[in-house]
């Protein structure tokens, strides 16, 4: 298996030193929407998550890595699989940059490469999904880049600041 490198980024496992990198960003309201979160989370939950995040995506059915920059060891982002299903050979996918001064900068496009990549060559997926808000152009946008398909518009799904919004699924299928 090649290491799971770009460029400029690399993704690693989760590490015990992530805790208040991860407490940030479970804790960060403006991004809730898009990491479907409703409630904070705890140190003490999300010190229990890392002590049970050697558990490899067959048994958790979610594989978390954490987004680098070069060789420097400290977390800019995460980058998930979620919902594996290995009878059906799918998994989602969802990315998230913390701070906005690392957005637009192609770390999330190098990102999601490095990770589709490994979810169809080394994990044998035969499609991705990811679940989107209809006004999250960004996102549309990048997973659109790398042949993601909106397949679908789930009306009212998302209930953001009080109102509900629509959540587009794009799907991405492994033609190999």
């Amino acid at each position: 298996m090649k290491p799971l490198k770009g460029d400029t980024i690399f993704l690693r496992a989760l590490e015990p030193q992530d805790l208040e990198f991860i407490y940030a960003i479970e804790n960060d309201v403006d991004i809730w929407e898009v990491s479907n979160t409703q409630t904070p989370y705890s140190r003490f939950l999300i010190k229990q998550y890392l002590e049970n995040a050697h558990q490899d995506i067959y048994e958790a059915k979610q594989l978390r890595l954490a987004i680098c920059q070069d060789d420097e060891f400290p977390a800019i982002g995460l980058i998930d699989l979620f919902d594996f299903d290995p009878k059906n050979n799918r998994a989602g996918i969802g990315i998230v940059i913390h701070t906005s001064k690392n957005r637009n900068q192609s770390i999330g496009t190098e990102a999601l490469s490095v990770m589709i990549d490994y979810a169809f060559s080394h994990l044998n997926l035969h499609q991705l999904f990811a679940n989107i808000g209809i006004q999250n152009k960004p996102s549309m946008a990048l997973f659109a880049k790398f042949g993601f398909e909106n397949i679908g518009v789930k009306k009212d799904w998302i209930l953001v600041n009080g109102r509900y919004q629509d959540e587009a699924i794009f799907q991405l299928i492994n033609k190999k």
